[in-house]
Order: C-alpha cells, then sequence, then structure tokens
C-alpha cells in the first residue's frame, strides 16, 4: 500500500466540513470518497470508484447489514400498520405520568434490548415516539437517548452482536485463545468506560442534573413553545409518517400484536448464534401468519406495509453504501495506519490506553466505521501492549470503548443514522444536538483511562 502520509487526512476533513456546510449526510461522505479516489488515482478515480462500489456491494457483510436494516423496515413498519406498536405505546402512556418518565422508561427499554444496537435503535425509537410525543418531546432528544442506549448497551453485554464480532476478532488475531475470545471480552467490560458513561449520562441529562446544550437546547425550547417536534423541513419525517399513522385500517388491535413478533424476533435471533437476518426473517413470517389468524390485516394490506417499510429505509441504506465505500476509499489512503503510528512514539505504558482510545476515537468518528477500523488496529495495539507490560482488558476496553464513542458520535456512523431514522429526525441535526454529551462522555473516559493506567 502507497503511504499518503497526512494528506490521507483530507478526505475526512473535507467530509466534516461538507457535513457542517451542507447539512447533507449523503453529500458530505460521497465527496469524501471522491476525494480520496482523486488522491490514490489521479484521473482514474471514476474507474476507482465503480470498482470499489462492486467490491462493497459484493461483500458478504454489506449484503448482510443491507438485509437487515431494510427487512428491519419492513418489520417496524408492519407492527405499526396493525396497531401493535400504538398498542404498546397506549400501555406505556398509561404508566407514565411526565416527559421527564416517558425519557426515562424509553432509557430503560433500550437496556433491555441488547442483542444488536440496530434492533435498539429502530425499535425503541419506534415504540417509544408515542409516548415522548404526547409530552412535547423533540426528535432530536428522543433521538439522543435512543442512540445513547444503542451501541454501549451492546457493547456491555456479552450476549449481543458486538461481543461476538469484538470477540472473534481477538481470537482472530492471536490476543485471545480460540474460545477464549469471550471470555477476554468479558474482561474487559469493567474498563469499557465510554459506554458505561454514555448510558450514565442520559439520565443526569433527563432529570435535568446535566443540562441542555448546544442545539438540544433550542430544539426542546421549540418542541415545548410551538409543538414542532421534527426540525423543519424534516422530509425523512414526512415518509416514515406515511407508515406509522396508516393503522386506522387495522383491526383487534392489542399489545399481543407487538410482544408477539418481538418475543420471536429476539428468541429466534438468539438462537441462531445472534444472526439478525435470520431472527428478522423468521419475526416477519410469523408476524405475517399472526395478523392473518387475527384477522388483523389481509395478505395484500401485509405485502403493501412490508414494501412500505423497505421505502422507508432506502435513505438509510443510501447512506451506508456510501459510508462503505468510503471506508473502502480511506483504507487505499491508508488513513487509520497513518495516525496510529503518528501517535506511536508518544505510547509509553502509562499513556497507552488513554491514547489509544483518543487515537481510535477520532478514527472512528472521522471514517465512521466502528468494526472495520479495529480489525486494522487490533494488530498494531496488543503487540505493543505486550511489550509495554500493559493490561490486555484495559487495552481491549479502550479500543472498544472508543467504538462505541465512534458509534454514537460520528454524523454517518450506522447507529447515528438509524437512531435518527427510527425517531423520525434529521441524521445530521440529531447528530450535532447529542455531540455535546457524547464529547462529554469522552473526556470522562479519557480521563479514567489515565487515572487507571
Amino acid at each position: 500500500m502507497e503511504e499518503y502520509g497526512a494528506i490521507s487526512l483530507i478526505p475526512a476533513i473535507i467530509v466534516l466540513i461538507v457535513a457542517i456546510t451542507t447539512h447533507r449526510t449523503i453529500a458530505a461522505v460521497t465527496t469524501g470518497a471522491l476525494v480520496a479516489f482523486f488522491i490514490a488515482e489521479g484521473f482514474g478515480f471514476i474507474t476507482a470508484l465503480s470498482e470499489s462500489l462492486l467490491v462493497v456491494m459484493q461483500d458478504e457483510n454489506t449484503g448482510w447489514v443491507l438485509m437487515v436494516c431494510g427487512l428491519y423496515g419492513s418489520f417496524i413498519a408492519l407492527l405499526v400498520r396493525a396497531g401493535g406498536a400504538r398498542a404498546f405505546g397506549d400501555l406505556v402512556t398509561k404508566r407514565v405520568q411526565s416527559k421527564k418518565g416517558a425519557l426515562l422508561s424509553t432509557w430503560a427499554l433500550g437496556l433491555v434490548i441488547f442483542l444488536d444496537d440496530y434492533l435498539n435503535a429502530l425499535t425503541v425509537s419506534s415504540s417509544m415516539k408515542k409516548v415522548t410525543d404526547k409530552y412535547k418531546t423533540s426528535r432530536e432528544m428522543l433521538s439522543y437517548v435512543v442512540d445513547s442506549t444503542a451501541a454501549p448497551t451492546c457493547l456491555l453485554v456479552p450476549i449481543s452482536t458486538w461481543a461476538v464480532y469484538f470477540s472473534g476478532l481477538l481470537e482472530k488475531n492471536g490476543v485471545a485463545l480460540e474460545g477464549e475470545g469471550i471470555n477476554l471480552f468479558i474482561q474487559s467490560i469493567p474498563y469499557m468506560f465510554y459506554p458505561i458513561v454514555a448510558l450514565a449520562i442520559v439520565p443526569l441529562v433527563i432529570m435535568g442534573a446535566i443540562p441542555l446544550m448546544g442545539t438540544m437546547k433550542s430544539a426542546e425550547l421549540r418542541a415545548e413553545t410551538t409543538g414542532q417536534l421534527a426540525p423543519p423541513d424534516t422530509s425523512t419525517d414526512i415518509e416514515l409518517e406515511e407508515v406509522y399513522h396508516s393503522d386506522a385500517q387495522a383491526k383487534n388491535v392489542n399489545v399481543s400484536l407487538f410482544f408477539i413478533p418481538l418475543a420471536v424476533l429476539i428468541s429466534v435471533t438468539i438462537m441462531s448464534d445472534i444472526d439478525l437476518l435470520v431472527g428478522v426473517i423468521a419475526a416477519i413470517l410469523v408476524t405475517i401468519v399472526q395478523y392473518l389468524l387475527t384477522r388483523t390485516l389481509t395478505l395484500y394490506e401485509m405485502f403493501d406495509t412490508i414494501m412500505d417499510g423497505l421505502r422507508t429505509m432506502l435513505p438509510v441504506l443510501t447512506i451506508l453504501v456510501s459510508v462503505f465505500v468510503f471506508i473502502e476509499a480511506n483504507n487505499a489512503l491508508g488513513f487509520t495506519e497513518y495516525v496510529v503510528s503518528s501517535v506511536a512514539p508518544y505510547m509509553t505504558a502509562k499513556m497507552l490506553p488513554f491514547l489509544v482510545f483518543i487515537t481510535m476515537a477520532f478514527v472512528s468518528f472521522t471514517t465512521g466505521s466502528n468494526w472495520g477500523i479495529f480489525a486494522i488496529a487490533i494488530p498494531v495495539v496488543f503487540p505493543l501492549a505486550q511489550e509495554l507490560d500493559v493490561s490486555i482488558p484495559l487495552m481491549a476496553g479502550a479500543l472498544f470503548s472508543a467504538s462505541g464513542f465512534g458509534s454514537q458520535a460520528c454524523f454517518y456512523s450506522d447507529s447515528t443514522v438509524l437512531a435518527a431514522q427510527g425517531s423520525g429526525c434529521p441524521s445530521y441535526e440529531h447528530a450535532l444536538s447529542q455531540l455535546p454529551y457524547a464529547l462529554l462522555g469522552a473526556a470522562i473516559s479519557a480521563v479514567g483511562f489515565l487515572i487507571v493506567s
């Protein structure tokens, strides 16, 4: 791989500038990818881009992510169209008496759905939106609470997709013996400062112990004084509402229409070794059978709803493909390797966990890659930790904390986009409004790594 040095930083910087300037996630990521390929290939960048796009679309992991996200859109649309989500919202509303109670219930539900951040973000947002809407909660606040409990919760529970992936990486790179990766992952949980802090900050914000900051403050003021819950000109919210308010024709509505499909989704996902694709396919099939038997919806209505659900996820799928191509472009420039090698001379036994967390948090934030970059970083970081006699669980906690920060804070990460989409908030407004709290969590976590080293 050719070394581009500091030049490899340019595409990431351009992405952030375009995102802040235009508020358009897809445009920002696509521009960054084009610039990266131009740097690497010159005027042959179009060919490089097309080849990269083919590589991304042929990748098994890409296909898995796109199918999971698309089918989750269909699954949630079925729950909403049949009135199951509304019935669940009504059930919660009877027990919630305030705005703080609605948001704390959202946070608590996020702690319970720990199998995967996709499942968490989409299920919690669609389930609780009706409840938080009642108390004039801005969609920015809802999406912040959802996003802050998605990846952090999945990192702290050793039977999530995150645990399965990272424990596999640890074994593949020889950091843990075969079959022992999950044990090392569990040992690193006490050192996952960022997810722990991020989860703790949410109720403090809800209760007012941590004040509203930045655009979150103005968003909450807008919602409470004008009743306008979503940001102005929120086109994604309009598309979602077409599905979410189309449950008027559903019959025999009750909470079983929500709980039975969700129970099937979770149980089949667990039984299939945390395979979300198998789980969501099984859940959709069972949901179709249940709704036919209860005469809730006709077969034609369900198939129309499935297609509507897929349609609402098109912006998400487009952003994900753009991000995957951008990651390929960054890899071609050696972005991650340059950043890691630049800070390597400063890595002492005392500073290593701190610098690894800061460095990889920056890389994850700028690239939108919460998993891929760590496949590159692990072979570099852990041999260095062994050489300096630094605790391996501590190092794992620093890396996984950085991944959690990137997942939540990045303007175009999959978790950010899904939490925003499910909550009916544009991803840029969601990311910008929650950024002060993510940075606060990162700062506290960084201090924690300095203290325990």
